[in-house]
């Protein structure tokens, strides 16, 4: 089975990739390449078959699926998503159009279609730098979920005109989807922790997401990508994402070599590539003014725009469809974008500390809402999620200290707090942005309830950072976590279960009559 062979061989590449700093991924793309010039120049045979290109599938739609999970619906209808998005869209294919006419000589139609395909950028290469570096959650890591959801609709639209193809008729009944969320919040609640998620993630992904949206005359991409979103708000819709983690990682090692073993590159490919990749740069600096015009801050508009500074695999599609001889040229240019891309990604932060004095002058005086500056005014307590944890914290503190405040990072679950009387407000522990314009003149403890260790870890140092000297407190399942917690500066990190068994033996104490000294001394 040469499909057995090839990931084999994409695993050592990506490994020696991974030790020079790049992101794996990269290495899965040279692999398909190599392949293919071992193909040309022995006798080996690596050519795309029906299996990898499924595998591929598989791949992107649990992608989407997962990223789904993670999207809340209010940070992509916002006027920095939505016109950002199709500005951008409008501005590119207005410049490149009339250059790849002039330069290669093509009809305007074939031009056309190329600007449209060289306009977006990668979701599956985002979404995996984002969620590497935690990030998916972050301001800019929403506004660049939002754009490239955009994009990839942008792009159904686009392939549906070029195939000469419609929805059918039954299509209408997705808007009626939101009427199956307390089914499958139901569903989510009844499947368990274990195998039985998994499967759960894959039928909604794959059978009812893909297979289901493709029988309407849809996009499967959309449905994984729709059906994910449904879940976002559920409580247990991380967990499920990180179930899906492993299955979702092996699908995708064969979509990227499948881009790599379509063919080898001839003299006139490799320069449409070098002329793509010289584009690039323009292609985010187009956005990073965009999201200024937004108000957005230097930070986050810089941020944003290099993770969207690539071309995307949604380019191949709409080329698969539009422009099958183009796929080869498409390829190679998404190929160098992600090798572009990825490292400079990786090294973001560190890059925007270094260009923040020239970029910060482009700054409007206008903040956006989600990027005002967060007092905490006279709260002595802070609680940093507000989840079941940090709810039982928040409930059981409040009584006896009045000046407490509660943090989280989803705004719905901060609207329904808010609601039942908690005071909470909107703010991701993981955004550097919020500890840069955080004041907290009067606080004197926090309590680190995020579900994520990184958040605490990033909470617990940027307290400290910023000169604060009270009391840090956290809770984890794990004993090695509660070392780096307190490593990182909080003071106390108290395993999860352990103190679930300590209140369950206080209680049996309190309500049985048991005495503490003839627990120490049993007769």
């Amino acid at each position: 089975m040469p499909e057995a062979i090839w990931i084999s061989f994409a695993f050592v590449i990506g490994l020696l990739v991974k030790g020079i700093g790049l992101p794996p991924l990269v290495g899965y793309l040279a692999a398909g390449f190599v392949l293919s010039g071992l193909s040309a120049t022995t006798s080996i045979t690596a050519e795309p078959t029906d299996v990898l290109a499924h595998i591929a599938h598989l791949g992107v739609l649990l992608l989407l699926f997962t990223v789904g999970l993670k999207l809340k619906l209010r940070s992509i209808v916002s006027p920095e998503v939505i016109g950002g998005s199709l500005l951008h869209f409008a501005i590119t294919c207005v410049v490149f159009a009339p250059g790849l006419y002039l330069l290669f000589d093509l009809d305007w139609t074939t031009a056309l279609m190329l600007a449209i395909a060289l306009s977006f950028s990668s979701t599956v290469l985002a979404a995996k730098v984002l969620e590497s570096k935690r990030e998916l959650r972050a301001f800019h890591g929403r506004v660049a979920i939002g754009i490239l959801i955009m994009q990839d609709l942008i792009a159904l639209v686009v392939m549906s005109l070029a195939a000469g193809k419609t929805p059918s008729e039954w299509a209408v009944i997705v808007f009626g989807l939101p009427l199956l969320r307390p089914l499958l919040y139901r569903l989510l609640d009844a499947s368990g922790h274990d195998e039985l998620l998994v499967l759960l993630g894959l039928l909604l992904a794959l059978v009812v997401g893909g297979l289901g949206f493709e029988a309407v005359g849809l996009s499967s991409e959309l449905g994984a990508l729709v059906f994910g979103a449904m879940l976002a708000n559920h409580p247990r819709s991380q967990e499920l994402a990180k179930s899906l983690w492993s299955v979702k990682e092996i699908f995708l090692v064969g979509f990227f070599l499948q881009i790599g073993i379509d063919g080898l590159p001839d003299q006139q490919v490799l320069i449409f590539a070098a002329v793509a990749a010289l584009l690039l740069p323009l292609k985010g600096i187009l956005f990073y003014f965009l999201l200024l015009a937004f108000r957005l801050r230097a930070r986050s508009s810089f941020l944003t725009s290099l993770s969207l500074t690539n071309y995307s695999e949604f380019g191949l599609i709409v080329a698969s469809v539009a422009l099958p001889e183009w796929l080869v040229p498409l390829a190679i240019s998404v190929s160098l974008s992600f090798v572009f891309s990825a490292p400079l990604n990786r090294f973001s932060h560190s890059i925007y500390e270094h260009v923040a004095h020239k970029l910060v002058r482009f700054e409007s005086q206008k903040r956006h809402p989600d990027e005002q500056p967060i007092s905490l005014g006279t709260t002595r307590v802070l609680v940093m999620g507000m989840g079941r944890t940090g709810t039982a914290a928040y409930d059981w503190l409040a009584p006896h200290e009045t000046r407490i405040m509660g943090i989280d990072s989803d705004p719905a679950k901060t609207e329904k707090h808010q609601k039942d009387g908690r005071n909470v407000v909107f703010a991701d522990a993981e955004d550097t942005t919020f500890w840069e314009g955080l004041h907290m003149p009067e606080l004197n403890s926090v309590v680190l309830a995020m579900s994520d260790i990184e958040g605490k870890l990033i909470a617990a140092r940027m307290l400290r950072k910023l000169g604060f000297e009270g009391y840090i407190v956290a809770h984890t399942m794990y004993a090695d976590e509660a070392v780096k917690i307190r490593e990182a500066g909080a003071n106390d990190a108290y395993l999860t279960m352990s103190e679930t068994g300590v209140a369950l033996a206080s209680h049996l104490m309190d309500k049985s009559g048991i005495q503490a000294a003839q627990v120490r001394n049993p007769v």
